[in-house]
């Protein structure tokens, strides 16, 4: 019989390439939005998966719901990659951004317990949680979150780890540092600067909005990392892993490397906004995989220029 996986969240950059991934492996794929018959679900639809996805609606913040759909999938593997996903918009709007990201963790671990009925949970934590790491971050590094969004996804993590412990389910947290592809949102620097970048190579006078170019964060493949979510739940033993590239780089290089692939020189384009910094933000953030490399065998392929390459020439065409 065909595996069966539930992605909640599967509308987004990592739940789209997921539900490829597992389509791909042969699995009965559900996926879930807040109201499915009303999304439209352009990732799905770019990677020309969507009529193979069965589609439910479910809000992560009302027990019910999560209990109805989970019931009514019983899933073999369960993914949950929803919840308000951007650090910036989490301190203006703390509370949805807690309730969406923790009390949504702690209704799926309660309707699991609840169910008894074997489900292997991958739940999306974040690098966030480590504030800055100027030595990188491993396993044993203590949390330090520095925004509403990075609090919410400690108290996510701690969550699966107790359920865990205490009531024997099979669920792990993966700990992902930052990653990229021509997926993701135009709310998100990585790709606001490469539309950017690509609409002002094609004629436009705009000038593009930067706060801290400073900042260095690790940035990786998004469809190396979903990979890596997936082999995380075919362990016999669920663990918390950390999947990074190990390598920091700053948004000035990340924001050069993109305009030189465009022929351009940043610095002509680029403004400094300081209403665009963050009350508190992460100097430096990466992350050591050891851990995933010796257990998962997994280990990060794609690297910033070639991640950056395949974004540009992605935007490029979109736009033609």
């Amino acid at each position: 019989m065909k595996k069966k996986a539930l992605i909640i969240g599967v509308s987004g950059q990592d739940g789209s390439y997921l539900a490829k991934l597992l389509l791909d492996k042969g699995y009965e794929v559900h996926g879930s939005s807040r109201d499915h018959e009303l999304a439209t679900f352009p990732n799905l639809e770019l990677l020309g998966i969507k009529k193979n996805v069965i589609l439910n609606s479910l809000v992560l913040s009302d027990f019910r719901s999560v209990l109805t759909v989970l019931d009514k999938v019983r899933p073999d593997e369960l993914y949950n990659l929803a919840g308000q996903s951007s650090v910036g918009l989490s301190f203006s709007f703390p509370v949805e951004t807690f309730e969406s990201i923790s009390v949504g963790t702690l209704n799926i671990l309660e309707c699991m317990r609840m169910l008894e009925i074997g489900i292997k949970f991958y739940n999306a934590g974040s690098s966030e949680v480590f504030g800055n790491t100027p030595d990188g971050a491993t396993e044993e590094t203590p949390f330090r979150p520095r925004s509403p969004y990075a609090t919410a996804k400690a108290a996510a993590h701690y969550a699966v780890s107790n359920y865990r412990e205490a009531y024997g389910l099979h669920c792990c947290t993966g700990i992902l540092f930052n990653h990229e592809s021509p997926l993701r949102p135009p709310r998100f620097v990585t790709k606001k600067i490469v539309s950017t970048a690509v609409r002002i190579k094609k004629g436009s006078r705009e000038k593009l909005e930067l706060g801290r170019i400073s900042i260095k964060r690790d940035w990786g493949w998004a469809p190396e990392y979903v990979e890596a979510m997936w082999l995380m739940l075919q362990q016999s033993a669920l663990d918390d892993y950390i999947i990074a590239t190990g390598v920091a780089t700053s948004l000035q290089d990340y924001t050069d490397k993109v305009f030189a692939h465009l022929g351009l020189n940043w610095a002509e384009f680029v403004t400094l906004n300081s209403d665009l910094k963050r009350p508190s933000d992460i100097d430096i953030s990466f992350g050591h995989a050891a851990k995933a490399d010796e257990a998962l065998k997994w280990k990060a392929k794609t690297q910033l220029p070639e991640i950056i390459a395949r974004m540009v020439e992605e935007e490029y065409s979109l736009t033609a």
